[in-house]
């Protein structure tokens, strides 16, 4: 045996060795610190992700909470919420890390506005849905995407006018499906991928892109009747 062959041989059972070694510290990690080490993974991905998240409660916030909840109180609420759930954070196979924890913060919304608007507390079934799989709920309104939309306008400056424009593009937001204004405000709003926004809804990217399209050109049409509103090119 050369030299150099033996020394190939024995960087390899190094190599080995070491494989082993990392293999065999796998297998007698404790559960503690396997959830320990997740908990950090969590904490790390919320936070690299907090702008974004930050969005969607703003977004959706409805305005009978302003000033009496701040969207970091929610982000807040929703961190403990995601890791009372962080054993199935670590079996997640199917979300990336951004997409659970915008699910999260969505129910976390809904659960705050059913607190402080006075609905229903959350039932039996719903408790026991924070043990099982996520499910995305639609609540996008009409109104929050006038609202957002005229958030965005230079003009009509008068209030007036500005609420009569805001009536009307709730009319035209009125004609889309409730799976359409979602995709319209995770796109627009929320600054979402095509590909994400379909992880999110569960559905194939491509029937994703062309709900976006439609929604967004029969939009365009009450919008282009109202001077100051504008919506960003579709990609």
């Amino acid at each position: 045996m050369t030299d150099e062959s033996k020394t190939r041989t024995d960087d390899e059972d190094h190599g080995k060795s070491e494989a082993s070694s990392d293999l065999s510290h796998e297998e007698t990690r404790s559960p503690e610190t396997s959830l320990r080490m997740t908990r950090d993974l969590l904490s790390v991905e919320f936070t690299k992700h907090r702008e974004r998240l930050w969005r969607a409660v703003h977004t959706r916030m409805d305005p009978r909470l302003y000033g009496r909840v701040d969207p970091d109180d929610v982000l807040q609420e929703a961190y403990l919420d995601a890791m009372k759930r962080v054993k199935h954070f670590a079996e997640e196979l199917t979300y990336t890390p951004f997409v659970w924890l915008r699910l999260i913060v969505g129910q976390t919304l809904i659960n705050v506005h059913r607190r402080h608007l006075g609905a229903k507390k959350r039932s039996a079934a719903m408790e026991k849905s924070m043990n099982q799989k996520l499910n995305y709920q639609f609540n996008a309104t009409s109104k929050a995407i006038a609202q957002q939309l005229a958030g965005n306008q230079t003009s009509p400056s008068n209030a007036a006018s500005r609420n009569e424009s805001i009536l009307e593009l709730g009319k035209a937001l009125e004609t889309l499906s409730d799976i359409d204004r979602e995709i319209l405000t995770l796109r627009h709003f929320e600054d979402l991928s095509n590909k994400e926004v379909a992880a999110l809804l569960s559905i194939e990217p491509k029937a994703s892109s062309i709900r976006y399209v439609r929604a967004v050109q029969r939009l365009k049409k009450c919008m282009d009747k109202t001077s100051g509103f504008d919506l960003p090119p579709m990609d």
